[in-house]
């Protein structure tokens, strides 16, 4: 195979990854949407198998196995409700590969330079086409990635370097980043040598440290360009790692959605860079895709929890700013026979879905009461927070799942305005998203995050195991307010035992 079919076929790829980035922006386009990304991606590996440089066959289709399998038990291991650490611990991967292919473009410039010392000549040329003989039958003894690494200019070489050094230094910001977003997601540092939780922490020093390592990285990059020596690279990797720790410790569990989307632009980056340092126009068309979406979608998040996206990159968010309001009053609780009577009278209905309805996996016994309570006429719809269920998307993809009805799941911005006019709101599993705090107290650590405003609907039913304050740890004034009333057990649970009493 040519340059040529490669090239071909990279063009086909990106257009189709193109198609499905745009595909899944719509509920009703995104099964398709996922389909152009699985055929693109197959056809990006089979061309660059068979493309230049091709060899390696059997340690290439042994890995496509390997990787295949592992793909394939993760899918059916995974639940949805661990898709946001899924999504960070895969970020971890990419960022890691980033790292060990910038190591190995070093290593490959040391062997090249090495086998022109070893024949008495120099190395980099001027221009490859001003080698002598000698030169050329140095540089004709190479293959693959170090083939191209022997025909570069001084110049070449450098830019090289600049794009190794840029690859390995985002690689591993996203590496370790991704690693402590997995552990305060998932709850689990047990494969950590210290223990993670869902609070901000800082060293002392703070931004300080953070400064500072990004000075060293800099200092690193000039000295590895000066010199061409391991050890900057080394210093560097070791401040690109100690970066990505610190950024994702100093940010609290109720901001981790943004952390996820944030990550994902590391992860996207940090495969361009790749890309250019292996010369894969495909690998910089998708790394800049992932990167850019991904930005894109964490300045959409910041917008929607009042946060600044430059505070999201520099990391250290997500904390109290001072003391907190007092909640005052207490929790009522109902049952199902006091929910279904408020059901059966109400004439309109907002249900406000959250993490605890996909930890219960109770969207098939949701979507069963949307549809009895739609068949009594009632105007049922969904309202979607954009950071609902720790991953954008989530709770949108569990409804799709259970079949309920695209055009009755609203936007918070479409649905706001309508809870004064609502006669019942039902929260099942959510907390920040509807947390009045955001609104009332200026020192609490989601102020001015808009939020579902349920308590202004008639009368507003919370699905919760108990009396906990959630993932984020905030305390949620919602279910003190006198037309609340708390509905306490599994979500799925709860509705199975509402179902029946609806008439």
């Amino acid at each position: 195979m040519d340059f040529g079919f490669t090239t071909a076929a990279y063009v086909v790829a990106a257009v189709l990854f193109i198609f499905s980035l745009g595909g899944l922006s719509g509920q009703e386009s995104a099964k398709r949407a996922v389909w152009y990304g699985i055929v693109g991606m197959a056809l990006a590996v089979v061309a660059t198998l068979l493309g230049p440089g091709a060899g390696l066959w059997l340690l290439s289709l042994v890995l496509i196995a390997a990787g295949g399998f592992i793909g394939m038990q993760l899918s059916q291991r995974v639940q949805m409700t661990q898709m946001p650490e899924l999504v960070a611990a895969m970020h971890s991967l990419v960022g890691l590969a980033a790292v060990f292919v910038g190591l190995n473009a070093h290593i490959e410039i040391g062997r090249v330079a090495a086998a022109f010392a070893s024949a008495e000549l120099p190395f980099p040329q001027l221009d490859y086409g001003s080698l002598t003989g000698a030169a050329k039958d140095v540089a004709s003894e190479f293959r693959g990635f170090a083939a191209i690494v022997a025909k570069k200019t001084g110049v070449e070489i450098n830019i090289l370097r600049v794009e190794l050094v840029l690859g390995i230094w985002i690689g591993a910001v996203t590496f370790t980043g991704s690693v402590i977003a997995y552990a305060k997601l998932s709850g689990d540092s047990s494969l950590l040598p210290f223990s993670v939780d869902t609070a901000a922490k800082k060293l002392p020093g703070g931004h300080l440290l953070n400064i500072a390592a990004a000075a060293l990285s800099v200092i690193c990059l000039i000295w590895y360009l000066a010199s061409g020596a391991t050890l900057p690279l080394f210093l560097l990797t070791l401040a690109g790692l100690f970066i990505g720790y610190h950024l994702i410790m100093g940010i609290g569990g109720a901001d981790m959605p943004v952390v996820v989307s944030m990550l994902n632009s590391y992860s996207g980056w940090a495969a361009a860079a790749i890309g250019f340092s292996l010369g894969n126009d495909l690998l910089i068309v998708v790394g800049a895709l992932v990167g850019s979406s991904g930005a894109i979608l964490s300045y959409i998040m910041c917008k929607a929890m009042n946060r600044s996206f430059v505070s999201v990159i520099l990391g250290g968010f997500g904390g109290p700013a001072g003391e907190q309001m007092a909640v005052e009053g207490e929790q009522v609780a109902i049952d199902a026979d006091g929910v279904a009577v408020a059901l059966n009278e109400a004439d309109s209905v907002i249900i406000i879905p959250g993490y605890g309805m996909a930890v219960a996996q109770a969207q098939t016994a949701v979507a069963e009461l949307v549809k009895k309570l739609r068949a009594k006429g009632k105007n049922v719809r969904f309202a979607i927070h954009p950071v609902a269920g720790r991953l954008p998307g989530h709770m949108n993809v569990l409804l799709a799942e259970a079949k309920v009805p695209y055009d009755i799941v609203m936007e918070m911005d479409e649905i706001n305005d309508d809870f004064p006019d609502t006669d019942v709101a039902i929260v099942i599993g959510s907390n920040d998203i509807v947390n009045p705090a955001a609104q009332d107290d200026p020192n609490s650590p989601i102020a001015g995050m808009p939020v579902l405003e349920c308590w202004k609907a008639k009368q507003v039913f919370v699905s919760k195991r108990g009396q906990g304050t959630g993932y984020s740890g905030i305390e949620n004034p919602l279910f003190f307010k006198d037309n609340t009333r708390m509905f306490y057990g599994d979500a799925k649970a709860s509705l199975d035992s509402l179902l029946p009493k609806i008439d």
